[in-house]
């Protein structure tokens, strides 16, 4: 009986995307929830906007190090401040909270607080390659940024591919969040005719309501977000009812089933409805099972 019901769930799970999840140093170093809340070995990204001291941060990763998730702090490029400041910090990471994985954005053109104006001036310190961080997120924007053009952000992952092949770092692309989930599956797909073959892991929102949504996508500047937000609540009957994220999820894991030559390999989702309402959503689709932890491609961190 005890097989059968083992075998029933595996085949279920062999159908779901892997998940990461976002958490902000405060969650990270605060929130009773943490606790067995994520399977062993989730990824589990630490936010950085620039106000959290080094301290703050690396306590943060290192908590949940602690809690058997696997941190991957952010480092945001235009808001470092001097190569000093950074390489302390990484060392910090490295030493204090066993950081082998980071994701590098960066940080929207108008902070530039220091030293570092691109994403590239960073990877290029070596830095992390010094301190044994070789597996490494970059930033990618499937519905454009406000920042900069579609021209100028597919030059600037060609670069970062090329530093991957003469580094030896393993990186992988990590979306912003939207709701379009044919844009960001022709998205992916479209960046190998540009000479981009990076795996892709696509943001995707955890269930909230869409107001908090709208709220967000603003902060965020997806502004391409907020007019399909708009535009597929009109037939709601309120703007506070939520957003289902299997709306986005569900046809990106129909694609990667049946198009094995597709990028994509998991999504990295936003709990803006909150930590414990997106993981018990993640464990009840079966992206997660914390439970049992049968499915390795859950929580492994393979780029």
């Amino acid at each position: 009986m005890r097989m059968s019901k083992v075998v029933e769930i595996s085949s279920h799970h062999r159908d779901r995307i892997a998940a990461s999840i976002e958490v902000a140093p405060k969650q990270a170093v605060e929130s009773s929830d943490l606790p067995g809340l994520f399977p062993q070995g989730t990824s589990v990204y630490v936010t950085d906007i620039g106000t959290d001291s080094n301290e703050t941060l690396v306590k943060a990763a290192s908590r949940l190090r602690d809690l058997g998730y696997e941190p991957v702090p952010h480092f945001a490029s235009r808001r470092l401040t001097t190569k000093h400041a950074l390489e302390e910090r990484i060392k910090m990471m490295a030493e204090e909270a066993g950081v082998r994985n980071v994701l590098i954005i960066g940080g929207g053109l108008e902070r530039q607080a220091g030293e570092f104006s691109s994403t590239m001036e960073v990877l290029e310190t070596g830095y992390f390659d010094k301190y044994g961080i070789n597996k490494i997120g970059i930033a990618g924007h499937p519905e454009g940024s406000p920042d900069f053009s579609e021209e100028v952000a597919l030059q600037a992952l060609r670069l970062k591919k090329a530093f991957a092949e003469r580094s030896g770092a393993k990186l992988r692309i990590v979306t912003q969040f939207g709701f379009d989930a044919q844009k960001f599956i022709s998205w992916a797909d479209g960046l190998k005719s540009h000479g981009i073959d990076l795996p892709v892991h696509l943001g995707v929102a955890g269930p909230a309501k869409i107001t908090t949504l709208i709220k967000f996508a603003a902060m965020c500047g997806v502004g391409n977000s907020i007019s399909f937000l708009k535009k597929n609540a009109l037939s709601l009957t309120t703007l506070a009812t939520s957003h289902s994220p299997e709306t986005v999820v569900g046809p990106i894991e129909e694609h990667v089933r049946t198009n094995v030559t597709t990028p994509i390999r998991q999504i990295h989702v936003f709990a803006f409805g909150g930590l414990k309402k997106t993981a018990e959503w993640l464990e009840h689709r079966g992206s997660w099972d914390i439970k049992t932890s049968l499915y390795p491609s859950v929580t492994n961190n393979k780029s």
